[in-house]
């Protein structure tokens, strides 16, 4: 994910994001990161849960609009012409390089779940994200409200903003929302885990998302459908 640059055992950790798309988001969240957080505790995330995955889920019907050959994912060339329908102006190597990004099973297809995710990227990264009540950038205001609530807890998160979040942001976060409680240095290390997919010790946006759909119960919704068809 990100390299560690630092000169003596005292010098302060510098992460260097090893791609350009992981460079675009760190310079993103760092410009969002400016206007500051509404969010006041972590109770205050997880409050948002349902309505987040109210939202989520209403995105299904964009997703099978655009996977047009109904395989239960989108493929690259699906990907660009998403990409012409919404007016995202992207170049083609940074569509490539986010389908490779979300992509995390590799099977050439984004599942349900990784599309979330990408359009939520491409939420942070289009236009300035700065912007945060700037006219809708994706022609879907109600989703992209929701993407905003994303970004915003991303920025809670990230108390240096450096555009990532480290294990001790991540139980400092915790603590601020369960002062006094034996178990918070437990859940804190345990929802760290479950976003640091590299196992790097430092969380981008990108794994904070896939975690979040997650957490949020989007992960689940390929395991109904398949049931369903099974009956």
């Amino acid at each position: 994910m990100g390299n560690i640059v630092g000169k003596g055992e005292s010098a302060k950790k510098v992460w260097i994001p090893e791609t350009k798309l992981e460079a675009k988001m760190v310079e993103g969240m760092q410009r969002r990161a400016a206007a500051g957080s509404a969010m006041k505790s972590f109770n205050s995330i997880i409050l948002k849960f349902p309505k987040i995955d109210e939202s989520l889920r209403n995105c299904k019907s964009i997703f099978e609009q655009f996977d047009e050959d109904s395989n239960g994912a989108i493929d690259h060339e699906e990907l660009k012409k998403c990409f012409l329908k919404l007016e995202i102006s992207f170049t083609e190597e940074e569509i490539k390089d986010l389908f490779e990004a979300c992509d995390i099973n590799e099977d050439k297809g984004m599942e349900f779940n990784e599309f979330i995710v990408l359009l939520c990227l491409v939420y942070l990264l289009k236009d300035d994200a700065a912007a945060v009540h700037a006219k809708s950038r994706m022609g879907m205001p109600d989703l992209e409200a929701t993407f905003e609530t994303l970004v915003d807890a991303f920025v809670f998160l990230d108390k240096n903003k450096d555009g990532y979040v480290s294990k001790s942001e991540m139980v400092q976060a915790i603590n601020e929302t369960t002062s006094g409680e034996r178990s918070s240095g437990q859940i804190a290390m345990k929802r760290f885990e479950e976003m640091d997919w590299d196992k790097n010790g430092m969380v981008n946006f990108k794994e904070f998302l896939f975690a979040f759909t997650g957490w949020v119960g989007i992960d689940d919704i390929e395991d109904e459908e398949e049931g369903e068809e099974k009956v």
